[in-house]
């Protein structure tokens, strides 16, 4: 396979997993993304977390037409795919509704409650 046929492999797969991983609307996550409970939870150096920047960009992403994607965003929803798929398979047992780990997941546009 080459390059440029991973490209279009991408150009067609990631967007679909994407919107799979993320169950949260854009108007549903930019709500989110404005409480306490969003900017206290995940990994920072002092600012704002990475999981908090990755959620104002999947806003605009959620937005955005499929042809209009740049190979940047592409990366980026890969990056949010592996991200959620990654902690839900690691799914603790019990009540998460009010959790830490839930609150991270919502940064990333998945709500584990949904």
């Amino acid at each position: 396979m080459t390059a440029a046929d991973r490209r279009d492999d991408d150009r067609d797969g990631v967007p679909k997993e994407f919107r799979e991983a993320v169950n949260m609307t854009a108007g549903e996550l930019e709500k989110w993304l404005d409480t306490d409970e969003s900017k206290s939870v995940g990994q920072s150096d002092g600012g704002e977390s990475v999981g908090h920047a990755s959620g104002r960009r999947i806003v605009d992403l959620l937005s955005t037409k499929k042809d209009d994607l740049s190979d940047d965003d592409i990366a980026h929803m890969r990056k949010v795919v592996g991200y959620v798929h990654r902690h839900l398979a690691q799914r603790p047992g019990g009540d998460v509704t009010d959790t830490p780990r839930r609150h991270s997941l919502m940064n990333w546009g998945h709500d584990p409650l949904k």
